[in-house]
C-alpha cells in the first residue's frame, strides 16, 4: 500500500494513524434497525439488547410536512447539486473574490508566485491560506474583517519540496506564518469588495505572534517553559477553526486540530501526567508537519509543556492593531471548533463551545459576572464556570459542572485536561460537535454534529463508550446530524434543557429507515457532514458542509461540498451555494449593511479559483443582483 504523506492526510486520518481506537467496545455492539424513517421520528426504535423511547417530539411536528411548505421563507429558488470546480449560487446572485491565499495587505508586497507560493519574507504580510470562521466589525467608520486561517496544504503551500516536507527551517516559518488568524479593512466600491492596503487595521496573528493567557490555568507549572517560565507569555495561535463575536465587539478565535504541530526528535522521558494528557490530545512523538526538526519549541523531547499552551479560545480585540491577544483558560482547553456567545436574562455571559472529535464532548461556560455594556470586560471570560453537556434518551438534558468538586481534579489542571474531566462526570460522548449557533428570535441553540464512524464501533479517545441513541441515534454516523435544545425557563444559564433534531442528513434515493435521514432530506437537498452554521438578522439558519463530495454510493446525488438554508420553524432545508469540487465550505459572515454575505472556500481541488497554478483557498462575496438585503 503507498504511504500517505502527513501533508495529504486529514487531521482524523492522522490521529487515528498514531492513536488507533480498539475495534470492539466493551458494551454489547450495536446493530441498525431497517426501519421506516416514520417509524424513527413517531415511535419506539430498538437497538441492540434495549430500546429508547424517541417521542413523537424528537423531529418537531412541522418536520413531517416540510417537503410540502412552500418556500415562501427563502428569497431565492433553491439549486441542484453541481460537482464542477466553480461556485454556484441562485438566480439573482452573484459572486467575487475578496481575498484569496497570499493576496498582500500593504503596499510594497509582491502579488502571488503561482510558481513558489510566496517568498518566506512576505509570507506574514499576506492573507493566510484554509480560511475558516470569520466576523466582520464596524469600527469608527471602517469595516473590518477577522478571518481564521486554520491550517496549510503544506505539498501547495511549499509547492518546491517533495510532498511539502520542511527542508529548513525557513520552509518551517513560511507555513507558521501562513497559518493564526488575518485582521483587515475591506471596502466595497464601483468594482466590489476588496482589501484596504496599509490600513492600520491589517494585521496577521501567526504561530510566533506574542499572546498572553489569562484565567485559572495562567502560569500553572503545566503551562510553563524554558522560554517563558511564567506560564503566561505565548507565542503563536494554531488550528483556528470556528470563531465568535462578544456582545462586547471582540473576536473569538479557536484553536482546533494544534496535536499534529508537535513532535519528538529523541526519546523522552514524561510525567504520568503529561504523558495522560499526551495520549487524551493526540500529542504523539512524530509531528505531522516537521516543525520539530527545525523549531526545538515544537520538540516534545525539549519543551514537553509547549502543547498545553494551545487547544484554548483566543480573545482578539480587532479595534486595537496594538493589543495582546488573550487566550482564555476559563473556557477548557480541547479542539475547540467554534464559540457562540449570548446573553443570560440576567446579563451574564454565555459561551457554547464543542469539541470536535469522535465521541468528545459539548460544553457551555457561563461567567459569574453579569455584562454591563461600557463597564470593563477584561474578566468575564475568566471568571466563570464550565459545564457539559448530558443528553437523556427522553429528550432532557443537563449541564454537569466541571468543579473541582466533580472531577477530583485541582481547577487548573481541570481547564488544562478538559476531556478528562468531562469523562469523570458522565457526559454524553457526541458525534463531533462542530459548530453552534444561538437563535436570535428564540431561546434555542443548534449544533452541527458532523459524523462519526466509530459511534457505537469504538470508544473515544480516553476510552468512554459510544452507545448508540439520544442525539446521536445512527451507528457508524456517516451522514451527521442538528440538534437543537431549549433552555429551561428560556435561559441559556439554567441548568437543564429539553432538545431535538433539528435535521438527520442522509440518502433517501440510496437508503430506507435512519440512513435515509428525516423527514426534511429529499432527494432535492441532500447533504452530509454538516459543519458550519450562522444565523441570519431574519431568523434563517444557514448551514455549511465538510463532508464526501464524491457523488458516489451512499453520498450520490450530494455532489461538492455546500451551503444550505434551513427555517427553524418548518424545519425545511434548501440548497443556496455549492462550492468547487474538492473545497470545503466553511465561515460566514455580512457586511455591516446586510447586503453581501461573506462565504468561505477552503482547501479548494483543481487550480480554483485561477484557470492554471495552484488552488487558493479563499473568501467571497455574494451579493443579490437588485443590491437588497442577504441576511
Amino acid at each position: 500500500m503507498t504511504k500517505i504523506p502527513p501533508s495529504k492526510m486529514s487531521d482524523d486520518e492522522w490521529d487515528e494513524l498514531h492513536f488507533p481506537r480498539p475495534d470492539e467496545s466493551e458494551f454489547d455492539r450495536v446493530v441498525e434497525r431497517a426501519i421506516p424513517r416514520r417509524g424513527f421520528l413517531g415511535g419506539v426504535v430498538a437497538f441492540g439488547s434495549g430500546a429508547v423511547a424517541m417521542s413523537s417530539g424528537l423531529m418537531t411536528p412541522g418536520l413531517a410536512k416540510a417537503q410540502t411548505v412552500s418556500a415562501s421563507r427563502f428569497p431565492f429558488k433553491p439549486i441542484p447539486p453541481h460537482t464542477d470546480f466553480d461556485i454556484h449560487v441562485p438566480e439573482g446572485y452573484s459572486w467575487k473574490i475578496l481575498a484569496s491565499w497570499g493576496d498582500p495587505l500593504f503596499d510594497g508586497v509582491s502579488e502571488f508566485d503561482h510558481e513558489t507560493g510566496g517568498s518566506v519574507e512576505e509570507s506574514d504580510k499576506v492573507f493566510g491560506e484554509n480560511t475558516d470562521g470569520m466576523e466582520t466589525y464596524q469600527i469608527r467608520g471602517h469595516q473590518v474583517i477577522a478571518i481564521n486561517n486554520e491550517y496549510v496544504n503544506s505539498d501547495i503551500n511549499l509547492p518546491q519540496t517533495e510532498d511539502g516536507i520542511p527542508q529548513s527551517k525557513a520552509d518551517v516559518l513560511k507555513l507558521q506564518n501562513l497559518q493564526g488568524v488575518t485582521v483587515m479593512e475591506i471596502t466595497e466600491d464601483d468594482d466590489g469588495w476588496r482589501i484596504v492596503r496599509n490600513s492600520p487595521f491589517n494585521r496577521r496573528l501567526h504561530h510566533n505572534a506574542p499572546m498572553t493567557a489569562s484565567g485559572p490555568a495562567a502560569g500553572h507549572d503545566l503551562l510553563k517553559t524554558s522560554a517563558d517560565p511564567d506560564g503566561k507569555h505565548i507565542l503563536g495561535t494554531m488550528g483556528n477553526c470556528g470563531a465568535g463575536k462578544t456582545p462586547w465587539g471582540t473576536y473569538l478565535t479557536c484553536e482546533e486540530n494544534f496535536n499534529g504541530y508537535f513532535g519528538a526528535t529523541s526519546d523522552a522521558r514524561y510525567s504520568d501526567t503529561v504523558k495522560a494528557g499526551y495520549e487524551r490530545y493526540g500529542i504523539a512523538p512524530e509531528g505531522r508537519y516537521g516543525y520539530e526538526k527545525f523549531d526545538p519549541r515544537f520538540d516534545t523531547s525539549k519543551d514537553p509543556n509547549e502543547p498545553h499552551r494551545f487547544g484554548w479560545v483566543v480573545e482578539i480585540d480587532p479595534t486595537d492593531p496594538e493589543s495582546t491577544p488573550v487566550k482564555r483558560t476559563a473556557l477548557g482547553r480541547f479542539k475547540h471548533e467554534n464559540a457562540e456567545a449570548t446573553l443570560a436574562p440576567d446579563g451574564r455571559v454565555v459561551v457554547y463551545l464543542g469539541d470536535d472529535e469522535r465521541g468528545e464532548f459539548l460544553y457551555r461556560f457561563v461567567s459569574t459576572h453579569p455584562y454591563v455594556p461600557g463597564e470593563n470586560t477584561d474578566h468575564l471570560l475568566d471568571d466563570g464556570t464550565l459545564y457539559v453537556a448530558k443528553f437523556n434518551d427522553d429528550q432532557t438534558g443537563e449541564w454537569l459542572a466541571l468543579t473541582p468538586e466533580t472531577t477530583g481534579m485541582d481547577q487548573a489542571e481541570m481547564l488544562i485536561f478538559t476531556r478528562m474531566a468531562a469523562s469523570k462526570v458522565g457526559a454524553t460522548t457526541m458525534d463531533r460537535p462542530e459548530w453552534i449557533a444561538t437563535n436570535p428570535y428564540a431561546v434555542e441553540a443548534y449544533c452541527c454534529l458532523t459524523n462519526n464512524k466509530n459511534r457505537g464501533i469504538k470508544t473515544n479517545a480516553g476510552g468512554d463508550e459510544t452507545p448508540v441513541g439520544g442525539p446521536n441515534p445512527r451507528e457508524a454516523n456517516k451522514y451527521g446530524q442538528i440538534v437543537r435544545w431549549y433552555p429551561a425557563n428560556e435561559d441559556h444559564a439554567a441548568e437543564t434543557f429539553n432538545w431535538d433534531l433539528f435535521v438527520m442528513a442522509g440518502n433517501p434515493t440510496v437508503h430506507e429507515g435512519l440512513k435515509a435521514g428525516s423527514d426534511n432530506i429529499n432527494e432535492g437537498n441532500l447533504f452530509n457532514s454538516p459543519d458550519g452554521m450562522a444565523f441570519d438578522t431574519s431568523g434563517i439558519v444557514w448551514i455549511q458542509t465538510d463532508g464526501n463530495y464524491s457523488n458516489e454510493g451512499d453520498f450520490a446525488g450530494m455532489g461538492n461540498n455546500q451551503q444550505l438554508a434551513g427555517d427553524p420553524a418548518t424545519g425545511e432545508i434548501v440548497r443556496f451555494l455549492t462550492g468547487p469540487y474538492g473545497s470545503e465550505i466553511t465561515g460566514l459572515c455580512w457586511s455591516a449593511d446586510r447586503r453581501t454575505m461573506f462565504v468561505g472556500v477552503q482547501h479548494p481541488g483543481g487550480s480554483w479559483p485561477a484557470e492554471a497554478g495552484l488552488p487558493r483557498s479563499s473568501v467571497v462575496a455574494i451579493k443579490r443582483d437588485d443590491n437588497d438585503l442577504i441576511g
